[in-house]
């Protein structure tokens, strides 16, 4: 079940919910095309940084399974800006997806995967990587903003 709940797959459905949800009942079109196709560079930049993060992960031979135990903690890369760059960067695509379906409904991908990630995602791993790494980490997470 846990691996149902992973961001990856979870993008991956959240964006072909967004399709039907923009084929079956597009509510409203907000972006026209040609300017929806903008919204290609958010896709492909957002998937940019999470799978760089991830290759980083396995570069650094640490976790990246999201409940899974900590390996290791890390600041490299965006990670020195950002807590959370891989689910920035999932969130960066689905609004990509979004803007390139540029109708209404496809809009609560977005929106779920940045309640997912900020109440049980970010949650469950940051109490994990106090426990692990207790005042190196709470040092870490005030001098690194959650999101940006």
């Amino acid at each position: 079940m846990k691996k149902l709940l992973l961001p990856p797959f979870v993008w991956f459905v959240s964006a072909v919910a967004m399709l039907l949800l923009h084929l079956t009942i597009p509510i409203d079109t907000w972006l026209p095309q040609p300017y929806s196709f903008l919204g290609s560079v958010a896709i492909v930049t957002g998937l940019g940084i999470a799978s760089w993060h991830s290759r980083l992960f396995r570069q650094l031979s640490t976790n990246i399974d999201t409940f899974g135990t900590p390996g290791q903690l890390t600041t490299e890369g965006l990670f020195s800006r950002t807590r959370n760059p891989m689910y920035l960067g999932f969130l960066m695509a689905l609004v990509g997806v979004a803007f390139v379906l540029g109708t209404v409904s496809p809009l609560v991908g977005p929106a779920a995967f940045f309640g997912l990630a900020q109440y049980v995602y970010i949650p469950f791993e940051e109490r994990a990587m106090a426990l692990k790494f207790g005042e190196k980490y709470l040092e870490y997470q005030r001098s690194v903003s959650r999101w940006l």
